[in-house]
C-alpha cells in the first residue's frame, strides 16, 4: 500500500481530543469575557433591583450594593482584565526573550542581567504595586500594567537565560558567531527559534501572574475606580453583603480564577513536556 493511501492510525486521530478540552476552556471563557458587553441585559450603573437583591426576575445573580445587576457587570469586568493581562503578558516576554538571549550570548550581560533580576525579584507583589501607583496617582490602570510589567520581567528573563544557557554553545550558534553575526542576529535567528516552546509555556505563565496582580490591585483600588466594572473590584465593593447575596462577591471570584487556572493548563498543554520542566524548574 502507498504512503499515500495509509490510513491514519486511530490513536493519532484522538490524540487531538485531550488538547482540545484542555484548551477549548480557557478559549471559551476568553470568548466569553471579551463579548460580554454585547451580551449584557443592563448597563453597568443602572440600578434594576434593590440593594444586594436575591437572584430572580430581571437578575439572574441578583444585585450589587447599589442595585445594578451583577450580571451584566461581570459580564463587562472581564474584557480590560484580560485585555490588560494579554498586553502584561506580551510586552514581559518580549523583554524576557530580547534580554535573556543577548545575555546568554555574552557572559558579562549575563551576570549584569541575572544579578539586576535577582534583586528585582525580591520586590513584594503589593509593595510593588503601591509604589508605582504612588509614584504614578493619575496612571489608573495603566500604572498597574507597569507594576506588573516590572514585577514580572526578572523572573521571565532568568527563565529564558536558564533555557537558552544550553543552546548558546550550540554548534549553529559557533558557526554565526564565526561567520562575525552580531549578538541580535544570533539571538533572533539562532536562539529564539530552539526556545518556542519554553517561550509559549512561559507566557500562561506571565499572564496568571498578570491576572494575579491586576486583581489585586483592582481589590485595593489602586488600579479601576467606581463605578467600572472589574471582578476584583466587584469582589472589594460587594463583600460587606456577602450573606444578602453571595453571588456578587462569589462569581467575580469564580470568574478569576477560572480565567486563570484555564488559561494556564492551556499554555502548559500546548507546550511540550520539556519545556514545561524547564519553566516550572527553580
Amino acid at each position: 500500500m502507498s504512503a499515500a493511501t495509509t490510513p491514519v492510525p486511530a490513536a493519532g486521530r484522538r490524540s487531538l481530543a485531550p488538547v482540545l478540552l484542555r484548551v477549548a476552556p480557557g478559549l471559551l471563557l476568553t470568548l466569553a469575557a471579551l463579548t460580554g458587553p454585547w451580551l449584557a441585559g443592563h448597563t453597568i450603573d443602572k440600578p434594576v433591583t434593590a440593594a444586594f437583591a436575591a437572584p430572580g426576575g430581571s437578575a439572574p445573580l441578583g444585585g450589587d450594593q447599589l442595585g445594578r445587576d451583577v450580571l451584566s457587570r461581570l459580564l463587562h469586568g472581564g474584557t480590560a482584565l484580560i485585555g490588560s493581562a494579554l498586553l502584561v503578558a506580551t510586552i514581559i516576554i518580549v523583554l524576557a526573550v530580547t534580554l535573556g538571549c543577548c545575555a546568554a550570548l555574552s557572559p558579562r550581560l549575563r551576570s549584569v542581567v541575572e544579578r539586576s533580576a535577582d534583586v528585582l525579584i525580591l520586590l513584594p507583589a503589593l509593595l510593588g504595586i503601591m509604589l508605582v501607583a504612588l509614584a504614578w496617582p493619575e496612571g489608573g490602570r495603566w500604572a498597574v500594567n507597569c507594576a506588573a510589567i516590572v514585577l514580572g520581567t526578572p523572573y521571565a528573563t532568568r527563565v529564558v537565560i536558564s533555557a537558552a544557557a544550553p543552546l548558546a554553545n550550540a554548534g549553529y550558534v559557533e558557526a554565526a558567531t564565526a561567520r562575525g553575526e552580531r549578538l541580535p542576529y544570533i539571538a533572533v535567528r539562532e536562539l529564539l527559534p530552539n526556545l518556542r516552546a519554553t517561550v509559549l509555556a512561559l507566557f500562561g505563565l506571565r499572564f496568571v501572574e498578570a491576572v494575579y496582580v491586576i486583581s489585586l490591585a483592582g481589590f485595593l483600588q489602586l488600579g479601576p475606580q467606581p463605578p467600572d466594572a472589574d471582578w476584583a473590584l466587584m469582589i472589594r465593593e460587594n463583600s460587606p453583603g456577602i450573606l444578602l447575596n453571595p453571588w456578587a462577591t462569589v462569581a467575580p471570584s469564580i470568574a478569576i480564577a477560572v480565567l486563570a487556572i484555564s488559561v494556564n493548563i492551556a499554555s502548559t498543554t500546548l507546550a511540550p513536556h520539556t519545556a514545561r520542566k524547564a519553566v516550572l524548574t527553580p
